[in-house]
């Protein structure tokens, strides 16, 4: 194995013969022609904002590929995350379980509701939540109460459950779907890195009442900003697509607002982005493999971990992943890189070591400050 700083430097040249760019960032949309092309039509058509054709085709194309029934769009994939919590009844004086290594989007969607969030740790092994942990923390910190769950430490119900494919890697829904049905709490999938991600042959979404995804400049595809929901439950469709246009009720001419909505539809403009992002989704996924081929065989003897799918999934490879030995090569990675021109960043800071989240209940393996501690993400857009 080479030492840090010959491995770095190797690292370096790899990366520059694979982009031949002079700054290298961390991931950037992938535009031609086509997106001009879109974006000019949707301004000669004057529906630039929340109504229009384009909004409904984008919808559709993110429900057929996610073999989902209803996908409804928003602005971008925090508002979709609180609209799933509060359609599904997440509220004051509750708790929702989700897992200490996410964007800070995952929790703060959480605190929009005025719920409370409680903090797993993930396995080591995916980055995402631990079953075992959830079984545990279900069976031994929380009492049946009528029909449902109440945290017996804090006396809050414990409502929902927020899972996160990090990277793009799923999680083990299987196993986590279960827990949450045996214990009557909702499941909601996170997957705002995860668009083109499957697990046991399905697209991710399949165990979850709602499943949220985004489409920030950096993600898989983008519509600048923009998310959306997925989910089979007509009922919570329908609820969605109302509250997140203000709760309008329809009339011919009254605005009338029957109860406290959002203004979270995405506009057309961005879906028209969008639309034209989609007709290279596919080939945006296979230049994405084949980067992480290059990756997992130029880290094969390096002695550090490249993170690949496991054997049950096939996972996006939205941001690729690389965890050093020590903290210390980690920082000399990073400072290298960056210093060279080659975007590489640390793991979010973990969700309850920031200030507003330091008091929450968290439970703890050391798995998180281990991914923490010693991973790095790497340049992953696709050429």
């Amino acid at each position: 194995m080479k030492d840090i700083n010959d491995f770095t430097i190797s690292f370096i040249d790899q990366v520059r013969a694979h982009y031949d760019d002079e700054f290298i960032p961390l991931h950037r949309p992938v535009f031609d022609e086509l997106e001009k092309t879109y974006l000019n039509d949707c301004i000669d058509s004057n529906f630039v904002s929340s109504a229009g054709q384009q909004i409904n085709e984008f919808e559709g194309k993110i429900a057929a590929f996610t073999n989902s029934k209803f996908a409804k769009s928003t602005v971008n994939g925090t508002a979709a995350l609180h609209l799933a919590l509060h359609v599904t009844g997440v509220g004051a004086g509750h708790e929702v379980i989700t897992q200490r290594v996410s964007f800070v989007a995952t929790a703060n969607a959480i605190r929009y509701c005025n719920a409370e969030p409680v903090f797993l740790d993930v396995e080591r092994e995916t980055g995402t939540m631990c079953p075992l942990l959830l079984r545990t923390f279900l069976q031994n910190q929380t009492k049946k109460e009528a029909d449902y769950r109440v945290n017996i430490r804090s006396g809050r119900r414990v409502s929902a459950c927020v899972v996160m494919h990090t990277f793009g890697h799923p999680a083990k829904m299987l196993e986590l779907a279960s827990i949450c049905d045996e214990f009557n709490i909702i499941l909601i999938e996170d997957a705002a890195e995860a668009l083109g991600s499957y697990s046991d042959s399905e697209h991710v979404g399949r165990y979850a009442s709602l499943t949220t995804y985004s489409f920030n400049g950096n993600k898989i595809i983008t519509t600048g900003g923009g998310g959306c929901i997925t989910t089979n439950d007509n009922k919570l469709s329908e609820k969605i697509s109302h509250l997140s246009t203000t709760a309008k009720a329809p009339d011919k001419f009254e605005y009338f607002h029957d109860q406290l909505g959002f203004n979270y539809r995405m506009p057309n403009i961005n879906a028209c982005l969008g639309l034209a992002q989609f007709e290279k989704l596919d080939d945006i996924l296979a230049n994405k493999r084949s980067l992480a081929e290059m990756y997992t065989n130029f880290f094969a003897d390096s002695g550090h971990r490249f993170w690949t799918e496991r054997s049950d999934c096939r996972a996006n490879y939205w941001l690729n992943a690389v965890s050093f030995q020590t903290r210390e090569q980690k920082q000399f990675f990073l400072e290298t890189t960056n210093a060279a021109g080659i975007m590489t960043r640390p793991v979010w800071v973990l969700l309850d070591q920031l200030p507003h989240y330091s008091r929450c209940e968290t439970v703890e393996t050391g798995a998180s400050e281990a991914i923490y501690d010693t991973t790095v993400n790497i340049p992953s857009s696709a050429q």
